[in-house]
């Protein structure tokens, strides 16, 4: 998958949130026609952010995540995101498995994770 697009009641505090965070920043966004922003990483992922009026629904289980090159990047993450006061929704730290699920300004929850053998952007 390399585009995801997700309804979001307020595109810049989110954009600013995937910036900061996600890297979503390497290149500068693009605003389409009809309303939409579009923010790239350094793999190429497109992060579409749509105008929403109000909170969308979403399933409890429903989240999305990036992968990260090794324990201690998600570590490092989780840590800056605990500093500057963002939820963490759950942590995990094992020897095959290490993760941060946070929210993101919508309640979205993003997952950072490494695994030792498995899916991994090079």
């Amino acid at each position: 998958m390399d585009h995801l697009a997700i309804p979001v009641t307020d595109q810049e505090r989110s954009r600013r949130f995937y910036e900061a965070y996600f890297g979503f920043g390497v290149r500068p966004p693009r605003r389409y026609d009809h309303g939409v922003l579009m923010l790239y990483d350094a793999h190429g992922f497109a992060l579409a952010l749509g105008a929403a009026d109000e909170p969308v629904a979403r399933p409890d289980w429903m989240h999305f995540g990036v992968a990260l090159p090794d324990r201690a990047a998600v570590l490092t993450l989780r840590d800056r995101l605990a500093a500057d006061g963002v939820e963490l929704v759950e942590q995990w730290d094992e020897p095959g498995y290490v993760s941060v699920e946070c929210r993101d300004p919508d309640g979205y929850v993003v997952e950072a994770f490494w695994e030792p053998v498995g899916p991994r952007r090079t």
